[in-house]
């Protein structure tokens, strides 16, 4: 059981940038599918997995793939698995099923098929004639795509966006996952001012603060697979130290968020504090229309409210004016806007988008929508004084 293979779970658009780290953090050979990455791993990086991974949603242990057109198929498959190995003979285990394009039409019958499975192998693997089902929790998760049945534990429990340090969130809230997807994607950089001037609860800036301190995502949280037998505590334990010692606190950060809502800023100091990074950012509340910006160059990355309902409208129209105004002339400033709404370009008028991302947060379509800035200009410093002897 010392070879496994996992999956890191992404968001559609985001497949890329999962793989990317499930490579940096030394997996090879990942193979990448829409909504997920397969790479072959140890025992031990479970834990690895699940506190190092950024971008990512879950981490799944493959347990098996193989053709199911038939329920018979997918009972007999599901019971030849080797359950035992993980799941314990107290485990309280439950199974969610998605069928997908399939001859097996029914969610809830795949999912019944494979408890029943499930529940037979481990009787007859553990010589009962009942589980007790008080132990451990374990879910399993089915899903049939185009007749091909993938079966794995979820190993993270909770999703991989719950860091620990939101503790709430407001109406259609920008997920920890995709916030700190839209910093990676805007090529943000230390040494580079970074504005929020909507940040409601910070979390597009916590997130670009964790990330240049390298702070684990998950290193303040719990996960399923932490009460799992099969996985030594000794590989927790090693996991969350190397975690606490990769952390960097050398330098300083130019991190800005604003919001008119008082409260909002008041959770993002209290969500900064908690994950360690208060010292990092500056939050103000002010309003979108009364912010001024006098520095030439800098990154600005924001999620501004959707306009879902019709009275939302006009105060919408407004933010969009205050930023158009605030950044037209201002050709130094990379801007990165994430919204659901498809006719910001047409407000924004200092260019047309450079690069338009199309996103998901949660189960809202929404765009990513860049335009890139010009560098600003670096003096030599070897130029400079070779110029003065």
């Amino acid at each position: 059981m010392e070879k496994i293979t996992l999956i890191a779970t992404a968001k559609f658009g985001l497949e890329k940038l999962v793989k990317n780290e499930v490579v940096a953090l030394g997996f090879e050979n990942p193979l990448v599918s829409e909504g997920r990455i397969e790479f072959e791993a140890a025992l031990a990086d479970i834990p690895r997995a699940n506190i190092e991974l950024r971008y990512s949603d879950r981490v799944l242990l493959k347990m098996a793939e193989f053709p199911a057109t038939t329920f018979d198929d997918l009972f007999e498959q599901a019971k030849a698995l080797p359950w035992e190995n993980w799941i314990t003979r107290d485990g309280k285990f439950t199974v969610n099923a998605k069928t997908i394009k399939s001859t097996l039409q029914s969610d809830r019958s795949c999912q019944s098929i494979v408890k029943k499975a499930v529940v037979e192998r481990l009787k007859e693997a553990f010589n009962v004639e009942w589980l007790e089902e008080t132990g451990a929790d374990f879910t399993i998760q089915v899903t049939v795509r185009k007749d091909i049945a993938l079966l794995t534990l979820d190993t993270s429990g909770a999703g991989l966006h719950k860091r620990g340090y939101r503790l709430q969130a407001g109406e259609a809230p920008l997920t920890e996952t995709l916030a700190a997807a839209l910093v990676k994607l805007s090529f943000w950089e230390k040494d580079r001012l970074l504005i929020d001037p909507m940040c409601g609860a910070g979390t597009i800036l916590i997130e670009a603060a964790m990330m240049m301190r390298n702070i684990a995502p998950g290193l303040h949280r719990e996960f399923a697979s932490e009460s799992w037998p099969a996985i030594p505590r000794e590989a927790w334990i090693a996991a969350h130290q190397a975690a606490e010692a990769a952390i960097d606190r050398s330098g300083s950060l130019q991190i800005q968020g604003y919001d008119i809502d008082e409260h909002a800023i008041a959770a993002a100091k209290a969500n900064a504090e908690r994950v360690g990074v208060a010292d990092d950012i500056v939050f103000a509340q002010k309003d979108i229309k009364d912010l001024w910006i006098d520095r030439q160059y800098g990154i600005l990355i924001s999620n501004p409210p959707y306009g879902m309902r019709m009275y939302d409208y006009r105060d919408i129209n407004q933010i969009y004016i205050s930023l158009n105004k605030m950044f037209k002339k201002k050709t130094g400033w990379s801007i990165y806007i994430l919204t659901a709404d498809k006719k910001f370009p047409d407000y924004f008028k200092r260019a047309w988008p450079d690069r338009k991302r199309k996103l998901y947060n949660g189960n809202i379509e929404v765009t990513y929508y860049q335009y890139y800035g010009e560098r600003p200009l670096r003096e030599d410093a070897d130029t400079r004084d070779q110029a003065s002897n």
